[in-house]
């Protein structure tokens, strides 16, 4: 069983940038596909961009040239770039891995985009 937790999240302008992290613990997540949620209350959760073991990327079409997911093996750690933000990027994001049909989950970071 993988732990999750999260980190990075916080206050910026519109136009700045956050480096989200997810730190896994317990097992090894290179074969897993692991996926970065946002969570705004009221509203569905929305997936924002995933990593396969193989680590071929997707992304919402709301974040595509703006975001970029990474994988750092070495370090156990999937991480979240998030540039050029916008006030509607506002939310709380989760981290996940998926493995073998069993979801893993982080308790989020909070991310507010706001002048």
């Amino acid at each position: 069983q993988v732990q999750l937790v999260e980190s990075g999240g916080g206050l910026v302008q519109p136009g700045g940038s956050l480096r989200l992290s997810c730190a896994a613990s317990g097992n090894m997540i290179s074969g897993y596909w692991m996926a970065w949620y946002r969570q705004v209350p009221g509203k569905q959760r929305e997936l924002v961009a995933a990593i396969t073991k193989t680590n071929s990327t997707n992304y919402a079409d709301s974040v595509k040239g703006r975001f970029t997911i990474a994988r750092d093996a070495a370090k156990n750690t999937v991480h979240l770039q998030m540039n050029n933000l916008k006030p509607e990027d506002t939310a709380t994001y989760l981290c996940s891995g998926r493995l073998w049909g069993t979801d893993y989950w982080g308790q989020g970071t909070q991310v507010t985009v706001s002048s």
